[in-house]
């Protein structure tokens, strides 16, 4: 989810210029400041107790990861239940009642949009379904690279953390006091993990299953075994903390142990010993969205071995650790020269099966309807929203790795959540601050900037870096003028979002969120 949360924060950029050295603000200016901010967002800027990303100051328009109606909310980080969390750290940081009134606004929130089977979609429209349905056959339909917005499955995702996320936070809320009232929709939300796990340990990205949308000649993936955006590693941490506060329930250990095997038995064999994307139900690595070609992929492979540590770290059983080795072995063998490495990234985003060779992607046209995208061996001219390499800290893998097989199995899991029962983490997102923003007096995020910074009417001023063409219509058949194949966003009539060189000032979820966290780190937790 920490990944998920930095590449979704990266819509916003704070504007507040660096102010200079001096005494740090008392602990009477910090929670004034931070209540002042908090106000603003419960009181002003919430729809229903929810939230999108970004907002203009007279939220005329508003967006998530694509521009919302003034009926959404955002389930996906940073949202809702990001937010929800943040309440609850400043809750426990401070005693205020107030934060946590807020929180329990964001989980009704959550709890309103909550599907029956008991799992989240990425947003929440309180509109209704007709509003939902104008939303995906207008903006929706016509984002040309975000294509798991182009149709309109009607279930829940697991796709980004969202629902992962507001499940733990509904959790959480519930041990902080034990009120019954969020029992019901905790409830429902385990039931999902659980019912929408396959027998083999592994989930879908989607559920419940649907096949209806073949795309580009693709089939519909929503139903593969996924590990896309760390799905089985985020839900594994949720049924973990549900063993943890809800009493050891034999179903959530047995989903918890099916779900580490899954990594085992989905490795390829030697010489290419990675992992992909996604898995066809016979367990066969698979493309999803048409961006994403059948192959092995780096950045995965990496996930899934920093997976296998953990799990042994949890079991102590070194099944875990086997075959390592093999995986970084592969990764090693299709590291680039270094006269093809640029900013670090050395390693091929994908790799074909068999061959070994990397796979590039492209595109051309320039929108959904007749733009495409095609994978080659071409290297140059690749799509620039989704990074054809990736930087791989591989000595640091085989370094945690010989240093865990050295290990005694028993010391390293006698602390296992597994083994013993262990409270939640009193802070979700605190922790996550770097002690440097505490040290530099003078910098941008500096507790005493953040306090001087805050404007009048309680909120910080960002930079939205990130805005979305209008829905102007949905795009022709012949493709508009200009070379679109390296950009983020086609014709006018795509509303994919993309950095803009003009950026607007306007009021972000995640620039509140950091300087908050930064905030309550101050007053010492």
């Amino acid at each position: 989810m920490r990944a998920l949360l930095l590449k979704a924060l990266g819509w916003a950029l704070a504007a507040s210029l660096a102010v200079p050295a001096a005494a740090a603000p008392d602990k009477r200016q910090i929670e004034d400041t931070m209540k002042r901010a908090t106000r603003f967002m419960v009181e002003k800027v919430a729809t229903n107790g929810g939230y999108v990303w970004s907002y203009l100051p007279d939220m005329s328009r508003r967006w998530g990861e694509m521009e919302a109606f003034p009926t959404m909310i955002w389930v996906q980080p940073p949202g809702t239940a990001t937010m929800g969390h943040l309440y609850l750290d400043a809750y426990h940081a401070t005693g205020d009642a107030y934060y946590y009134a807020a929180a329990e606004k964001a989980a009704n929130a959550l709890i309103a949009i909550q599907q029956e089977s008991g799992g989240w979609h990425y947003f929440g429209d309180f509109g209704g379904e007709a509003s939902t349905r104008r939303w995906y056959d207008t903006i929706g339909k016509n984002a040309w690279r975000l294509e798991e917005f182009q149709h309109y499955w009607g279930n829940a995702t697991f796709d980004d953390a969202g629902t992962s996320e507001s499940m733990q936070f509904l959790l959480r809320l519930y041990v902080e006091k034990h009120d019954p009232k969020y029992l019901p929709a905790l409830k429902k939300a385990l039931n999902f993990v659980l019912d929408s796990q396959y027998p083999i340990g592994g989930w879908p990205q989607r559920f419940p299953l649907k096949n209806e949308f073949s795309h580009h000649g693709k089939p519909d993936y929503t139903s593969f075994i996924t590990f896309n955006d760390d799905v089985a590693g985020e839900n594994i941490q949720f049924l973990l903390y549900a063993y943890q506060a809800l009493g050891g329930d034999a179903r959530v250990r047995d989903a918890i142990i099916r779900a580490m095997n899954i990594t085992l038995v989905t490795q390829q064999a030697k010489p290419q010993a990675g992992w992909g994307l996604q898995y066809t139900l016979d367990l066969k690595p698979v493309g999803a969205r048409t961006y994403e070609p059948t192959a092995l992929v780096t950045h995965t492979t990496a996930a899934n071995i920093k997976q296998l540590l953990r799990f042994y770290r949890l079991t102590g059983d070194k099944k875990f650790l086997a075959r390592i080795p093999e995986a970084i072995d592969w990764l090693e063998s299709v590291k680039l020269p270094a006269d093809q490495v640029k900013n670090g990234r050395a390693y091929p985003t994908f790799i074909e099966i068999d061959t070994n060779r990397p796979l590039y992607v492209h595109r051309r046209g320039s929108n959904v309807v007749n733009g495409e995208y095609y994978a080659d061996y071409d290297p140059a001219n690749t799509i620039t929203h989704y990074s054809s390499t990736r930087a791989i800290d591989v000595p640091g893998l085989r370094r945690e790795y010989d240093k865990l097989i050295a290990s005694d199995p028993a010391t390293i899991a006698s602390a296992s959540p597994l083994r013993a029962p262990q409270p939640l983490p009193r802070y979700f997102l605190v922790e996550e601050t770097a002690t440097s923003d505490l040290n530099t007096a003078s910098g941008k995020r500096s507790p005493d900037a953040l306090v001087k910074s805050l404007n009048a009417a309680g909120w910080w001023p960002t930079e939205l870096k990130a805005t979305s063409n209008p829905y102007a219509g949905d795009g022709a058949t012949t493709p508009a003028s200009g070379d679109f194949s390296r950009t983020k966003v086609g014709d006018a009539t795509d509303t994919s979002p993309y950095e803009t060189d003009h950026p607007v000032v306007g009021i972000s979820t995640g620039t509140y969120i950091e300087n908050m966290k930064v905030l309550i780190a101050a007053l010492g937790q």
